[in-house]
């Protein structure tokens, strides 16, 4: 007898369970990532078609914001071990959604870069003892789930192999001498949870999906989810908790999205397995729970327990809410049940409305910020938000796409007085059709009164499929009107293709009459002129180690006849300044190799011999010491100017 029950509007789920095929239960591929919900999906009208490709649209514009920061050289996402594996699968979810294929060079070149050990500090604060594993048994889980997807997406054997040596690696700690069984949380054996034991589900259940013949990994996968079902961990709610005390009873702990995520994951990668539909009503049963609850959700919105006011997320946590959506979405396309769609849709929508800054950074509070709330934006909420805008994305390949982006999508100008003063952006025009064509697009600009955008009028695109989009960067040419007040400042590209597709990209110009911001700060935006695989410091900094750099641009006005710059920095900086983000001049150079902030202080630049041809300044900020991995930490800037 099962432990979930269910009542009221839950029970709609057995009305479809009869009408449900389980997946084959091992493969010699990868799984397919075509629909498997046998559910009848009605033809696509026209207006469907369009809602379908806004959202391919809106989530290939968020997945590029978030792989801006992805970083080459080290092959991850800055700073973060176990982030950087979910990140990347995202990445690879919405590839498998999309048919977008542009980013596969980039997940195995994270596999080959990774692979080996590392010592503690160089991307964990843990040793990795190399494929992927730590002491930390969830972050080997993160990675093992990545891999699969990987070779769903590719069919390269490797990756595969990958996931089967982290799975055996896990298994070492599989223990039945205490509290029955159960995945140990780390190598120290203190603590067992819910997200590790569901990460150990959902990886057993999907080696036996795509290994033929296998009996092994299924015997697991089945053992590890009736413990888990029995160990108290999930209350009588429905509501997984974090883990059991060492008395092995629940700890009751804080019920976070991603243990009821991969709850609901686990389940039905294991009735994909079986053909178990008890396993698709106990998969069903978390996913309403969690629905249901005022809890997880608020006013309709998925929300975490960190997020309210006076509390906040800390970087693992600000991940979370993407991991139950990877999984809502799954069992949305495994039912066709029409709630779990539209609650995907509504987050979806939440997001694009509410959590969105200029420059298409996705945020950790999809409902928005409050007076009280402010949100936080960096590319672990992108990597999370995006997932539910995955979800949004149909099954059902939509017939063509459209999208449009701005770079940078936030334009500094420090106005020249009394004439106007001349700016530009460039907008990347992209489209797909799922067979070649010739596709006409019409742009159209707008900006504040007074002011003047001026882009190229017609474009044609030619597209050839889904799986690398076709584009068109389109210059824009804005004029600020002398006089103009400092402030920020609209602009907009719409694109309009055949059949009402139409996207619209946004932007701002900032006039500036003063240069001074912190590090991280919104007010930073404007003249991070690449960020260049830079991360964000707990103490305040923006940091570049190894081979990464950052680049600021300061477009002093025409007439400017000098120019300086103030940096507070730190540790094992180098900077360098030029004219035009291509030749450069070192200025500063610490020689010592300090990492603890002991030599932070402020530096000025004298920029009067450095001004471009348009009376630009860039200033460029690496790592003096790349081996070691500790680079140059800036906290403040302000720049000064005189001109007639």
């Amino acid at each position: 007898m099962s432990m979930f029950r269910r009542t009221g509007p839950v029970l709609l789920a057995i009305a479809v369970i009869a009408g449900l095929q389980p997946v084959a239960l091992a493969h010699a591929g990868p799984l397919p990532t075509e629909p498997t919900a046998s559910v009848p999906v009605s033809a696509t009208t026209q207006a469907d078609d369009v809602d379908a490709a806004t959202a391919v649209a809106d989530a290939r514009v968020s997945a590029d914001v978030l792989m801006d920061s992805y970083d080459p050289e080290k092959a991850w996402f800055a700073s973060s071990w176990w982030n950087s594996a979910v990140a990347l699968q995202t990445i690879g979810d919405y590839m498998k959604r999309t048919g977008d294929q542009r980013y596969l060079d980039e997940l195995d070149h994270s596999f080959e870069t990774n692979k080996g050990p590392f010592p503690a500090g160089e991307r964990s604060t843990d040793e990795i003892y190399g494929n992927f594993t730590s002491r930390a048994i969830d972050d080997s889980g993160w990675w093992g789930l990545n891999w699969v997807t990987a070779y769903d997406l590719t069919g390269d054997e490797k990756y595969l192999d990958m996931a089967v040596t982290i799975g055996e690696f896990m298994n070492e700690f599989w223990d039945t001498s205490t509290c029955g069984g159960g995945i140990w949380w780390n190598e120290e054996r203190t603590y067992k949870n819910a997200v590790t034991n569901g990460q150990w589900i959902r990886l057993t259940a999907e080696l036996h999906n795509r290994l033929p013949g296998d009996t092994l990994w299924l015997d697991r996968s089945q053992e590890a989810w009736d413990w888990y079902v029995a160990s108290g961990m999930i209350n009588s709610d429905g509501l997984v908790h974090d883990g059991l005390r060492d008395d092995c009873s629940s700890n009751n702990d804080t019920v976070w999205t991603y243990n009821q995520g991969l709850g609901i994951g686990a389940a039905l990668e294991l009735y994909r397995a079986t053909g178990d539909p008890e396993l698709l009503e106990q998969a069903r049963y978390l996913a309403d729970s969690a629905l249901e609850s005022d809890v997880l959700v608020k006013d309709g919105v998925l929300t975490e327990w960190c997020e309210a006011a006076g509390r906040s997320c800390d970087d693992n946590q600000k991940q979370f809410k993407g991991i139950f959506a990877r999984y809502l979405m799954e069992l949305a396309d495994t039912t066709g049940e029409p709630a779990y769609q539209q609650f995907v849709a509504d987050q979806a929508d939440s997001i694009w409305a509410n959590d969105r800054d200029v420059v298409g950074r996705l945020g950790l509070r999809w409902a928005g910020a409050t007076d009280t709330q402010p949100n936080v934006f960096d590319w672990r909420t992108q990597a999370s938000a995006l997932s539910a805008l995955i979800a949004d994305v149909p099954q059902e390949q939509p017939r063509r796409t459209l999208s449009a982006a701005a770079a940078p999508a936030v334009v500094a100008v420090l106005p020249a007085s009394g004439t106007a003063t001349r700016t530009g952006l460039d907008v990347t025009v992209a489209a797909t059709s799922a067979r070649p064509e010739a596709l006409p697009v019409t742009v159209r600009t707008s900006g504040p009164r007074g002011w003047k955008v001026a882009a190229d009028r017609t474009l044609r695109l030619s597209p050839t499929g889904h799986a690398d989009p076709a584009r068109v960067t389109v210059p824009v040419d804005v004029r600020v009107p002398a006089g103009t007040a400092d402030g920020s400042y609209p602009v907009s590209v719409t694109v309009t293709a055949r059949s009402g597709l139409t996207y619209t990209a946004r932007a701002e110009v900032l006039v500036a009459g003063v240069v001074d911001f912190a590090a991280g700060s919104p007010e930073e935006i404007p003249w991070l002129w690449d960020a260049g695989g830079s991360g964000f410091s707990g103490g305040g900094s923006r940091y570049a180690d190894g081979e990464s750099a950052f680049v600021y641009r300061f477009p002093f006005p025409e007439g400017t006849t000098s120019a300086q710059a103030t940096l507070t920095i730190d540790n094992q900086y180098v900077v360098e300044v030029g004219p035009d983000g291509e030749s450069w001049t070192t200025v500063l150079t610490e020689d010592e190799q300090i990492r603890d902030g002991s030599n932070r202080a402020d530096h000025t630049l004298d920029l009067t011999e450095h001004l471009g041809d348009d009376n630009a300044a860039y200033i460029r900020v690496s790592d003096a010491f790349p081996a070691d991995g500790w680079g140059g930490g800036v906290y403040h800037v302000t720049a000064t100017y005189e001109a007639p």
